[in-house]
C-alpha cells in the first residue's frame, strides 16, 4: 500500500469536533496554499474562499444552518472553517487579471504565446457561457476540484475535515455579503480534530471493489 493509498483511506467525514483543538497556523498557511494551486479547466480559478478562525466568523457562517441543524455544531467547534465560493459570472475583466497574473509568473515566451492563451481560455468561456449555456456549472465544477485537493491535503496534515452542503445558500450568501462580490457559497469544509464522541472515527471506510468501479480497455 502506497502512502497516497494510506492517506485516502485515512481521511474520512469528521461527525463531531473537539471544541477546544485548534490547528497551527503553519497548517493553515499551508491549506492556503493548497486552496491557492488548485487545478482549474483553462486555469479559470472561478472561486473565492472565505476562512473563518474566530468564533464569531464561525457563528456568522453556522447562521446558514438552521435547517440543517445537525451541521451547526459541527461549524461551532471545529478550529477552522472555509467557505468555498464560486464567481457569478466569468467576465473578461476577470479573464484579463488572470492574464496579468501569468504574465508575471513568467508563462509566456511573447506576446503570440500570451494572445494564444487568453483566446483559448476565452474561447471555452464563451462556450460554456452562449452556446451550453452552463457556465455557472462549469465554473461550480472548478471549485469542486478545490474541494478535493483541500480534503486530500487535510488528510496529509493530519487534520479531519468535513465538507458540508446542508445549509442556506441564499442566507449564506446574505451573512457574508457574498452576492454583492459577485459570489455564491458552493460548499462548507469545517477543519480541524475529532472529538472522542465522533462515531465515524471508529467506523472502516466503505467503497465499491474496483472490479465494479474500473473497467479496463
Amino acid at each position: 500500500m502506497t502512502d497516497l493509498t494510506y492517506l485516502a483511506k485515512k481521511r474520512y467525514t469528521t461527525k463531531a469536533f473537539a471544541p477546544n483543538k485548534k490547528i497551527p497556523q503553519d497548517k493553515i498557511e499551508d491549506l492556503q496554499s493548497l486552496l491557492q494551486f488548485s487545478p482549474s479547466s483553462v486555469n479559470s480559478q472561478p472561486w473565492h474562499f472565505v476562512l473563518a478562525a474566530t468564533d464569531e466568523g464561525k457563528a456568522k457562517i453556522a447562521e446558514s444552518t438552521a435547517d440543517y441543524s445537525f451541521n451547526t455544531p459541527k461549524i461551532l467547534n471545529a478550529s477552522h472553517v472555509i467557505v468555498l465560493c464560486t464567481r457569478n459570472n466569468m467576465d473578461e475583466a476577470h479573464l484579463l487579471r488572470l492574464l496579468e497574473q501569468e504574465e508575471a509568473d513568467g508563462r509566456f515566451a511573447d506576446e503570440n504565446a500570451k494572445q494564444g492563451q487568453h483566446n483559448g481560455r476565452s474561447f471555452f468561456t464563451n462556450m460554456h457561457k452562449f452556446e451550453l449555456k452552463d457556465l455557472q456549472h462549469w465554473m461550480e465544477k472548478q471549485t469542486y476540484l478545490a474541494l478535493g485537493t483541500l480534503l486530500l491535503g487535510a488528510s496529509v496534515l493530519d487534520i479531519d475535515a468535513t465538507p458540508i452542503e446542508g445549509f442556506d445558500a441564499s442566507k449564506l450568501n446574505q451573512v457574508l455579503g457574498l452576492r454583492e462580490q459577485g459570489l455564491t457559497a458552493s460548499v462548507v469544509v469545517a477543519l480541524g480534530y475529532h472529538d472522542e464522541s465522533d462515531f465515524n472515527a471508529k467506523l472502516p471506510k466503505s467503497r465499491l471493489p474496483q472490479e465494479e468501479l474500473f473497467t479496463k480497455i
